[in-house]
This record gives C-alpha cells, sequence and structure tokens, in this order.
C-alpha cells in the first residue's frame, strides 16, 4: 500500500505563503522568546548572584564579631580587659566607659586613660582640673606626665633606658596595693619616681610602676598594662593588684582612646609597621616563603641544549647587502661608516699587537701602530681615516670603503 500522492508544486503553499501565515497569527515565530530559552540564558547570571548574595550574608554574620584594640574593656580577647571589669562589677564597683575624658565627673572615682598621649593639650588641662581621686596613666609620654603627673619623668631623661620586657617581678615599695599583690607581670616604659613619689616593682634604676600623690588624691603611672589583660590576670598577682589600683574608689570610668588621632607633641609618631596587623605579617611571611619555593622550581635544570638544523641557509653576503640597502634607505651613511671602521679597527689591532680595552682598541695606540707600521702614512691621516667625521654622500662613503681596504692591504703588506 502506498501513501497519499505529494501535492502538486503549484498547490505547495510557498516561503512568502507561510511567512504571511505566521504573521497573521495562524503559527508562533520561531525567533519569538519562550520561558525555557529565557531560563537557559539567565540560568548562570541567576547563579552568579546568588552566590554573591549568599557570600554578602555570610560575611555580614561573621562580621558582627567586632575586634577591639588592646586594653579595651568591652573585649573578650585575650589582649582585653573585660574579666577585670567584670570582677569589679562583681564586687560592687560602678564602671563607666566613655570617649571624651573631659565629661567624666571628679571626686570618689577612678579615671583609667589606656593611651594619654592620644589626648590633646586642652583635654589634659581638662583632665587635670577634675581632680580625680585616681588617676591611672597607662604608658604616658613625657607631654602627658607633664600635664598629669608632675615630678614623674620617663627614665630615659636620666640616661637610663626607658624600655624592660615585661615579666614577673617583685614589689619592693610600701605601696597597699603592690604589697597584698606581691609578684606581678611588670615592665614596658621606666619611670622616676621624683622626689614625693613611690615607684614599685625596680627594673634597673627604673620603675615600671610610679604612685605620685596629687591636691585630690593620687596618679598612678604604668609602663605597660599587660597585666590587665584578660589573659595574663590569672598570672602571679596581676589580678589582685588591677583589682586593687581599679577598685579603690566605688565609680571607675575607663576612657576608650580614639586610636584616628595624631599622638600628643614629643611623644614620637608610629611607624608604618605599627598599622601593619600581626596577622599580614605572617601571610607576608608565607608569601615569600612560596615565592622562595616557586623561584627553585621554575629554576630547575631543563637538560641539555638540543641542536637543530636550520631550515633554510642564508648567505652571509644576502645578509650583508639587506643590511646596506636598510642603510641606504634610511640614508644611514654616518651609522654605516662607524660599522666600517669599528670592523677595520678590530680586524687591524690583532695584526699590530694592540690590545683591546672594553671590547674596542685605543684609538692614539692603534694609530701610532698603524704609523710605526707605514712610516709614508702619518698619525694624523691614518687617525682621520679610522676615526674621522662621517661621510656626507654615497661617493664618500664608497671612497671611505675604498681607502680602508687599502689601509688593511697595506699594513698586512708592507
Amino acid at each position: 500500500m502506498t501513501g497519499p500522492a505529494p501535492a502538486p508544486a503549484a498547490e505547495r503553499p510557498t516561503t512568502d505563503q507561510r511567512a504571511a501565515s505566521d504573521a497573521n497569527g495562524a503559527a508562533p515565530s520561531s525567533l519569538a522568546p519562550t520561558g525555557r530559552g529565557l531560563w537557559r540564558r539567565a540560568r548562570w547570571y541567576l547563579a552568579f548572584l546568588a552566590t554573591l548574595l549568599i557570600a554578602a550574608i555570610g560575611i555580614t554574620v561573621l562580621g558582627n564579631d567586632r575586634h577591639y584594640p588592646p586594653l579595651d574593656p568591652r573585649s573578650y580577647d585575650a589582649d582585653g580587659s573585660h574579666a577585670v571589669v567584670a570582677l569589679l562589677e562583681q564586687q560592687g564597683l560602678k564602671a563607666e566607659l566613655t570617649t571624651d575624658p573631659t565629661t567624666a565627673q571628679g571626686g570618689a572615682d577612678t579615671l583609667v586613660l589606656p593611651e594619654p598621649d592620644l589626648l590633646d593639650p586642652a583635654q589634659l588641662r581638662a583632665v587635670a582640673a577634675a581632680r580625680h581621686q585616681r588617676l591611672i596613666l597607662i604608658a604616658p609620654g613625657p607631654a602627658a606626665l607633664s600635664a598629669l603627673a608632675p615630678g614623674v619623668r620617663t627614665s630615659e631623661e636620666d640616661g637610663d633606658v626607658p624600655y624592660a620586657s615585661v615579666r614577673g617581678t617583685a614589689a619592693h615599695c610600701p605601696l597597699p596595693e603592690a604589697v597584698r599583690a606581691g609578684s606581678a607581670s611588670m615592665g614596658g616604659m621606666l619611670y622616676t619616681s621624683g622626689s614625693r613619689g613611690e615607684g614599685c616593682y625596680p627594673r634597673g634604676h627604673g620603675y615600671p610602676l610610679v604612685s605620685a600623690p596629687t591636691t585630690a588624691g593620687d596618679v598612678i603611672v604604668l609602663g605597660s598594662g599587660l597585666f590587665l589583660h584578660n589573659g595574663e590576670l590569672a598570672k602571679d598577682g596581676n589580678a589582685s593588684l588591677a583589682l586593687g589600683l581599679l577598685g579603690s574608689q566605688p565609680r571607675l570610668t575607663w576612657h576608650l582612646p580614639d586610636y584616628s588621632a595624631p599622638l600628643a607633641e614629643g611623644t614620637g609618631t608610629k611607624t608604618f609597621n605599627d598599622y601593619i596587623p600581626k596577622g599580614w605579617r605572617w601571610a607576608g611571611y608565607q608569601l615569600a616563603v612560596a615565592a622562595v619555593l616557586a623561584a627553585l622550581w621554575r629554576a630547575r635544570r631543563l637538560g641539555p641544549v638540543v641542536s637543530e638544523n636550520l631550515p633554510v641557509v642564508v648567505r652571509a653576503a644576502e645578509t650583508t647587502e639587506g643590511r646596506a640597502r636598510l642603510y641606504r634607505r634610511a640614508k644611514a651613511r654616518g651609522r654605516a661608516a662607524d660599522a666600517l671602521r669599528r670592523a677595520a679597527a678590530h680586524r687591524l689591532a690583532p695584526a699590530l699587537g694592540v690590545p683591546l680595552q672594553a671590547g674596542a682598541p685605543d684609538p692614539e695606540a692603534l694609530c701610532a701602530a698603524v704609523a710605526d707600521r707605514l712610516p709614508e702614512r702619518p698619525a694624523g691621516d691614518v687617525r682621520a681615516l679610522l676615526y674621522g667625521p662621517p661621510p656626507t654622500d654615497d661617493a664618500a662613503l664608497l671612497r671611505l670603503a675604498d681607502d680602508l681596504d687599502a689601509l688593511e692591504r697595506q699594513v698586512r703588506n708592507p
């Protein structure tokens, strides 16, 4: 059984008729976008945007864990000071944080200044006028000492070593808080106690803790606040010393320094390394090791040199002629003359026994040797030929080449 016969060519719809039928809505156009096609085109872009969104959410969630600077009472890190403040609050002491020490009320309170050198002169005068019962300065410089602790100076002003490593040190002073604490982790900047002050934990001829009386109470100068860190509080008598110094008054005010402020005049400036986090330094060391390993890997031997036959042999004369045509086209008569004279000098020097210096014979020695070999040619003429000015036209260049050839023949066959 056979199928129906195909329609005659006259009865078959032409291409124009099918296009007209599609335009009238009889059949959808093949170029019209479909949902499946749009999904295929956009799925990779949507996947990329979804990945970015997930990464942003993850970074936001992980970034909620703020990093505080050292000696910050809000920090639970090893270099923070939250533990000592929490212990004081458990004993009934009221602790407050402030970013402006000039607003702290004086009287029966203790003011802690972790970075007194970041305060400007007006702030230092305001703190001194507030008459706090106890003022604790951590690693102050000369400007802060002059304003807040008169009579106390850094040990370097007396020619001693201004800094000592932090380690367990005996008190050796009558200060009650130090006597109860005993040995503590003390060090850092060293100070002199002055005529009215009392120095504790001596290191050489300086003290990392100095207590000096004031009209309102006393001021405690500390060379380092390491014993206040969360990670150091349980060592030696650090906890007893910290609670004794900070808990002598019913109210504690802790200043939060503005580390973006410049240092006070006379306290020095921070170096570039002070602004590099510790983690970045280790990353730099790792990158340096990786770079060295990569250099050693790439510097390995590649094996012996493999000689290969040239696919085309070019005669030396063709190379010379090609270079000569380039010189002629560029009208570089001076360059061509220099090449001819340099080659002639290199060929004449071994024949006359003139040594090469820095890859070329000495002009005076070469001209003198040529004059000795050819008495009829003065040294001046030889120098004008070998080291004279460049030729002015092509004819002069040809004459120069002929004269150099003649000179070589005369030297070799005088």
